[in-house]
């Protein structure tokens, strides 16, 4: 049986990676640590996963910063999840991740959907980001547009954003880039014939 240190050692460079690809800063030496050095960062009292929790920035808006929370609790309750968001609004962030073991409580989910007006908290399973999706060989490439790459396209080919090919909010890439709603993504693929192949598609 995996051990929980190579089992947290391989969430978290699947979670820093996330988060440098949503343009977030993540120190190198960060990204290219060793399990023994990781190992070398974790306490032994009680709190291994406490000592993961990590505040970033955007590469482009300092303002804009993010939370990571590692819960020590197996299935978290409502108490951490008023934690998080009281050290939120201290810090003034709004967004966050909750990296969970098997999920949260439904008074939890409740806390979370009444505090959804003041911050955005993505929720992912430990499990969900042992492997990074996007590295696979068939998950082609996922680019956001940016607003004004969104409006260049749409007056390109005289369309609707609704009018696109969709793709749910909840599917797996999407969650890894943190797609919100309205978001328009350029998905490039291998083609045999052209070299590549470009669609878009609208996050709904």
């Amino acid at each position: 049986m995996e051990s929980v240190e190579n089992r947290l050692f391989r969430v978290q460079k699947t979670l820093l990676q996330m988060l440098k690809d949503r343009d977030y800063l993540v120190a190198p030496n960060a990204l290219s640590q060793t399990l023994d050095e990781f190992k070398r960062t974790l306490t032994n009292d009680g709190q291994m996963r406490a000592s993961l929790t990590r505040l970033l920035r955007k590469r482009d808006d300092p303002s804009d910063r993010i939370f990571v929370f590692f819960p020590e609790d197996e299935k978290v309750g409502v108490g951490p999840i008023r934690d998080y968001c009281e050290r939120m609004a201290q810090e003034q962030v709004a967004r966050a991740i909750i990296v969970v073991q098997r999920g949260i409580t439904p008074f939890a989910k409740q806390g979370l959907a009444e505090m959804s007006h003041r911050f955005f908290i993505e929720q992912f399973l430990e499990s969900e980001l042992l492997v990074n999706i996007t590295e696979h060989e068939l998950v082609p490439q996922h680019v956001p547009l940016s607003t004004r790459e969104k409006a260049q396209l749409l007056t390109r080919y005289k369309c609707k954003a609704t009018q696109l090919p969709r793709i749910q909010v909840t599917d797996p890439v999407a969650r890894y880039y943190g797609l919100p709603r309205g978001t328009v993504v350029k998905i490039i693929r291998k083609s045999e014939t052209s070299g590549r192949y470009v669609s878009y598609r609208l996050v709904v």
